[in-house]
């Protein structure tokens, strides 16, 4: 008993240490010394690792409120339409975001607090004495990875950010911009160092923590998205080569807590709940709908398309007809839990490998990934033959399988090079600079070297 009361307070100890607002503003804590001894237990420190991953599902870019990627990006982009009957706080229904913003300063200090948090466990773990190595080597693996994760989709959001790698205060808060393209190597040289840490086994059968698997999904995505193609190939080849993961035949098991396709997932807060984005997408009356999904992409969609059947809901009011996304059917409690948040799953690195594999001029193999995809949704092989047909039927299964997901499809018109295309119809005033969110007024203020503000704000 003795020694549960002391994890639990050197447990309590650590969540204030690594509870700082942001980057930005942390001190030296007064527990600095307390907070290290935190790190010579493996059960206290794996407890600082869950506490990561709570954040990154309660806030932030990847959780399911109607504040993370899923919900924002998608309204930002063509994938979500607002019907409400007033603003919601800090939710971008169209294009104009602006430097004093809650979502984007919200965004920008959690996101960053999160990477603060994962460079304290870094360090931390560097510094025990006690810790075996292979605690040691996985803890490592996994905040590298949540460094990594964290940076790619701000570097995606806001352009040039800060690359922070250290807890280090007075360094941290006059950090300047790094450009893109280094931000691109600091992520790719972070998940590497996790890829040789991380085991490649999972340690639960919940796949709630990431594996070598998880950090070479990301990694195929990061390379594919820095046109890379052979390595964003490669990368997603090591996935595709594991046997623990295979696409649902049926796909209203795909998102379940038990799905075969999952690579990586969040538990959700208590027993009992489900996701959040159940929450935010579900709606049962169309005339209190928030977002619902765009003709255009229900639209998208081909006859006989499973995942419009199994993944897409149509709520008629009586006077319209709206339609939410059904990837998550829960959006209240059930006894057990029945859904985690996917955050990575086996269709997404098919697809990677699809186009990478075109780009490159090999389009048998190319068409053998895109049709996987297909087939598992009930459709025919595709019918495209040329390099740019083969890639064209890439980017429109994408949209298609990975509708709702963490911004994949802004992302991917962006990356494109269609954003100004596909939404200056259905934005009005869209303009190019709007590719990039604006960095929060407050930042700036705070830190002068963080200027200039990106191009329109």
């Amino acid at each position: 008993m003795k020694n549960i009361i002391t994890y639990l307070v050197l447990y309590i100890i650590t969540a204030t240490f690594l509870s700082c607002d942001n980057f930005v503003d942390v001190t030296i804590p007064s527990s600095q010394l307390t907070g290290e001894k935190v790190f010579e237990d493996a059960t206290t420190a794996n407890a600082t690792m869950v506490d990561i991953y709570s954040k990154l599902r309660d806030t932030g870019i990847l959780t399911g409120l109607l504040n993370g990627a899923s919900v924002s990006l998608g309204m930002y982009s063509d994938e979500l339409i607002y019907h409400g009957s007033g603003v919601e706080q800090g939710v971008p229904f169209t294009n104009t975001i602006i430097a004093t913003s809650s979502i984007t300063s919200d965004l920008w200090t959690q996101s960053y607090h999160q990477i603060y948090c994962a460079n304290a466990v870094i360090e931390g773990v560097q510094n025990s004495g006690s810790l075996y190595l292979n605690d040691k080597n996985r803890l490592t693996g996994e905040a590298l990875f949540v460094r990594a994760l964290v940076h790619f989709y701000l570097v995606n959001i806001y352009g040039d950010i800060p690359y922070i790698t250290s807890t280090e205060y007075e360094k941290n808060k006059i950090a300047g911009r790094t450009p893109s393209a280094n931000v691109y190597s600091n992520i790719i040289s972070d998940l590497d160092q996790a890829i040789k840490l991380l085991p490649e086994q999972y340690l639960t059968a919940e796949r709630v923590k990431p594996n070598r698997s998880t950090a070479n999904a990301l990694l195929a995505r990061v390379y594919l998205y820095n046109k890379q193609w052979a390595e964003a190939s490669n990368s997603a080849s090591a996935v595709l080569n594991n046997p623990e993961y295979v696409i649902e035949s049926n796909p209203e098991k795909t998102f379940l807590k038990g799905s075969t396709s999952t690579i990586w997932q969040f538990m959700p807060k208590l027993n009992g709940n489900n996701t959040d984005e159940g929450g935010s997408f579900i709606f049962l009356s169309g005339s209190s709908t928030f977002g619902a999904l765009s003709p255009d992409l229900i639209d998208a969609f081909e006859i006989g398309d499973l995942r419009k059947s199994y993944w897409i809901r149509e709520v008629n009011d009586g006077a319209n007809i709206y339609y939410h996304s059904f990837k998550y059917k829960q959006h209240t409690k059930t006894d057990p839990s029945v859904e985690y948040s996917v955050i990575f799953r086996i269709a997404e690195q098919y697809l990677i490998r699809a186009e990478a594999r075109a780009r490159q001029g090999e389009l048998i193999g190319a068409k053998e990934d895109l049709n996987k995809i297909r087939n598992a949704a009930g459709l025919a092989n595709t019918t495209a033959s040329t390099a740019n047909e083969i890639i064209n039927a890439v980017i429109k299964e994408r949209r298609v399988e990975l509708f709702t997901e963490y911004g994949h499809r802004f992302f991917d018109l962006k990356r494109t090079g269609q954003l100004d295309a596909v939404l200056s119809p259905v934005k009005p005033g869209w303009q190019t600079t709007d590719q990039l969110w604006p960095l929060p007024e407050t930042e700036l203020i705070a830190n002068p070297n963080l200027f200039p503000q990106n191009e329109g704000y």
